[in-house]
């Protein structure tokens, strides 16, 4: 990582690790174009010349761009009064006051540490999304992938939600690119052939007796017709340019996956971050376009998510670990209805950190079976620290600041059960990590 202090704040994403040639996501400065470079707003309150270098190249990832020639495959120490300016140049200062109080409890230097905090105090946070690429010319782009009408084929795996998934069907009857199939995996109690009948759609229907997620997305891979593979969720909803705007994002880049926004509500604005094509730090198999030969290449979803979440996750790293280009593509959103039956819901594993009983594992196992799979124990033990204690507090409230604080407050006092509820994860995930990866390969 560019900034040290990055591990605290970001232990477990994509990007704060090298990818298997050994190279960063971040370009060098002398490789980025100067229309980019005179986009960009260099920081004299830095005090190290690397520092001000590393935060333009943080600044070009982070407002969409997505090239470069050669990348940093090491970064030079920075001292530490420029850790902290960076904090406060893009975090939050709250995450300020937490790096230093980590950093005062792991004995270091109260001195350096709080005048470096100090010295940081004035510097005020950056607002990249405002500053983001303008690809203004993406619209009116005339793709010849499109042109070449390839096949593609729209994957739902379904448990349990024929109500939502008849909304989901009539969004795809509507598409304006016509070149495509749908393979439903249905895994419902009450499985219901003649539902699927009636709708103008090119439907492969596979009924699965199994409740496997994983599993169902696999077979669909498996008896796909397209080389494009458009994963997707049996309770949302989307606009009739969806197939085609994930189809020219990934034409427009170059790209290996085209990774769609999800809403919560009809009529959302776009959150501002994800407002602008970027480099994509997360994969979510709701809303995402990928090449099947990407999954010829690394495998198909390792099955030890099963009934549980971060599957998708977990492909999104391998894909970044093995340079494949995933970005974030605003032009193609869904609505995520995030219904109350159905689902992973019905298997108790929807959300990664909340527990409905006091003793069950918080995360669940497959979050730290990913963490521990590619991560140091020193950045998973970060992101427990940074994540379990806001999971007190239930998902709807996530973004009540008061209810978030009252959440650390509780987590304080259910420390003892927090702390087994974790082992108890921790267990389970080393299980999984002796048993290793549960990956298929694609012929």
């Amino acid at each position: 990582m560019p900034f040290r202090f990055l591990l605290y704040l970001q232990p477990v994403r994509y990007f704060s690790v090298p990818r298997l040639n050994g190279s960063y996501i971040y370009p060098k400065l002398e490789s980025i174009p100067i229309n980019i470079l005179e986009g960009l707003q260099p920081n004299a309150k830095y005090t190290s010349q690397s520092a001000r270098d590393y935060d333009l190249v943080w600044q070009a990832i982070h407002i969409g761009y997505t090239q470069g020639a050669t990348f940093y495959k090491s970064f030079d120490p920075l001292p530490i009064k420029d850790e902290y300016v960076f904090l406060r140049s893009y975090f939050n200062p709250v995450w300020s006051l937490y790096v230093l109080l980590l950093r005062l409890g792991g004995l270091k230097n109260p001195f350096a540490e709080i005048g470096a905090f100090w010295y940081a105090r004035s510097v005020k946070k950056q607002q990249l999304a405002k500053k983001a690429i303008q690809r203004t010319n993406f619209p009116e782009f005339q793709s010849t992938l499109v042109a070449s009408k390839p096949m593609v084929s729209v994957i739902i795996p379904t448990l349990n939600r024929y109500d939502y998934l008849q909304d989901v069907l009539k969004d795809l009857e509507k598409q304006t690119y016509p070149h495509f199939e749908v393979i439903i995996v249905d895994q419902s109690d009450k499985f219901s052939a003649s539902f699927y009948k009636g709708f103008n759609l090119e439907i492969n229907l596979i009924h699965q007796k199994e409740k496997a997620l994983w599993l169902a997305r696999n077979t669909a891979v498996e008896v796909s017709k397209g080389e494009l593979l458009l994963f997707f969720d049996d309770d949302s909803r989307v606009a009739k340019d969806w197939i085609l705007q994930h189809l020219k994002c990934l034409d427009y880049f170059n790209a290996e996956g085209s990774s769609g926004v999800s809403l919560s509500t009809v009529g959302d604005a776009i959150p501002e971050h994800y407002s602008y094509f970027r480099i994509s730090d997360q994969l979510d198999t709701g809303n995402v376009l990928l090449k099947k030969s990407v999954f010829k290449a690394i495998g198909l979803y390792d099955r030890q998510f099963e009934k549980q979440r971060m599957g998708d996750g977990e492909f999104g790293m391998r894909m970044y670990k093995n340079d494949y280009k995933n970005i974030s593509n605003p032009f193609a959103s869904r609505v995520h209805l995030k219904v109350g039956t159905g689902g992973l819901r019905q298997m108790g594993s929807w959300d990664a950190f909340r527990t409905t009983k006091l003793f069950s594992p918080r995360p669940i196992p497959s979050v730290l079976y990913f963490y521990r799979s590619y991560f140091e124990t020193k950045r998973v033990l970060f992101a427990l620290l940074k994540a379990v204690p806001p999971s007190i507090i239930h998902y709807r409230f996530k973004k009540n600041k008061k209810l978030l604080l009252l959440g650390i407050f509780v987590s304080i006092l259910l420390l003892p059960f927090i702390i087994v509820q974790i082992l108890i994860s921790w267990n389970k995930a080393g299980k999984k990590l002796k048993e290793g990866p549960l990956i298929q390969s694609l012929d």
